[in-house]
């Protein structure tokens, strides 16, 4: 592996080892999500950053548009990122830790670049990532490393500022942990109803990819079936999630939301509301839906899930209850907090913390990691090239 395999890493990255292990004195955390519009003159402008490049018409985001539409314009994430982005900041100076929290989003303001342009006005040089996704795909890790390549390149200032990221922590127990307590609330709502478990079926939902992505989602070395590793990540978690209930019987299956391609593109499937009807078929009384891929109640939960699934299960008449996200949940802020120590500290790989044998997962990213089929391979931070 060259000197330079790792495009705009630290030193202690560059070299491209699966897991740094060598200390880092970052300047700053980076927290980098998505973002969203915050009032209903954003809510065009905020879908055609997302869809750029796709060729997405304008009646198509019309229609998602309605989404936001029905919430005054005002997407709940970028509040939620102020409360963790606060959060952090108490869990950092309760810890003693002098380490300043910069937010900056992929698709609207804060943009990326603005945190960028502030790190260089403050003096840091070198920034730890936390993006808010927590599993492997294009669009939940390969897309963020890219988006930090290009807010460098906009900003004048690759080769001054340096960007690693924490390791994808979807098997991390502080972020497990507020589903594991969620469904084990939600079960003794459902045994409080009068309905037995055997007419109860969990729903672990997460967001839906392009087939083809996920096929190419994890290292391409490793073989993790046609879901790639964004399927068996959240086939894993799940089996954790439900093991740790100690309800033996207690029916459980992946389902998918949100798909936004055409009818032509295979997705990721079943979707959730095909999955609600399919078990009220079987005599299913109630379902808890488990928003395991989502680390906020964001729009994708608050439409897709309160909403849409919500209506499906009722007109069914099913019980359903939502689990709540982690949010600013104690043990994931606090999880997210020593994901960068792990950096910071050079922590070994054997004493970091991971609930499935898919963990820990790794510090740089793959060579080949994440493709997005239709656009090949862009620049990207935080992974051996391409």
């Amino acid at each position: 592996m060259s000197p330079a395999a790792v495009l705009g890493a630290t030193e202690a990255a560059r070299a491209g080892a699966e897991h740094v292990v060598e200390a880092t004195p970052y300047d700053a955390i980076l927290l980098a999500s998505f973002g969203g519009p915050e009032g209903q003159d954003d809510v065009i402008p905020f879908l055609r950053n997302v869809t750029k490049g796709r060729g997405i018409p304008e009646e198509r985001l019309e229609e998602v548009a309605h989404h936001y539409r029905a919430f005054g314009g005002v997407s709940p994430i970028n509040d939620q990122n102020r409360e963790l982005k606060a959060a952090l900041e108490a869990e950092l100076a309760r810890r003693g830790i002098d380490l300043p929290v910069l937010w900056g989003n992929r698709n609207w303001a804060p943009y990326l670049r603005d945190a960028i342009d502030d790190a260089h006005e403050r003096g840091f040089t070198k920034l730890i990532a936390i993006g808010t996704s927590a599993y492997s795909s294009y669009s939940s890790c390969r897309q963020y490393r890219e988006d930090y390549a290009q807010a460098l390149a906009d900003t004048g200032l690759d080769g001054v500022i340096e960007i690693d990221k924490v390791r994808q922590f979807f098997d991390h127990p502080g972020f497990v942990e507020p589903f594991i307590e969620g469904l084990r609330d939600a079960l003794t709502q459902v045994s409080a109803a009068g309905i037995p478990l055997d007419q109860t079926h969990v729903l672990f939902s997460t967001h839906s990819i392009p087939s083809a992505d996920a096929a190419k989602s994890g290292p391409p070395e490793r073989d993790f079936g046609a879901g790639g590793a964004y399927a068996a990540q959240h086939l894993a978690v799940a089996e954790v999630v439900v093991a740790a209930q100690h309800r033996s019987g207690l029916a459980w299956s992946l389902v998918y939301q949100s798909r936004s391609g055409p009818p032509s593109m295979p997705w990721l499937a079943p979707d959730v509301n095909d999955a609600i009807a399919e078990i009220a078929g079987t005599g299913v009384k109630a379902t808890v839906i488990v928003p395991i891929g989502f680390v906020s109640d964001h729009m994708e939960v608050k439409w897709d899930l309160d909403t849409e699934a919500m209506e499906t299960a009722h007109d069914l008449g099913m019980m359903a209850i939502r689990v709540s996200t982690p949010g600013v949940h104690a043990a994931y802020v606090s999880a997210l907090v020593d994901l960068v120590l792990e950096r910071r500290d050079g922590i070994p790989v054997d004493e970091r913390p991971a609930l499935t044998a898919l963990g820990p997962w790794y510090d740089v990213c793959r060579s080949g990691c994440c493709e997005n089929v239709r656009l090949g391979f862009k620049p990207a931070l935080a992974g051996v090239a391409p």
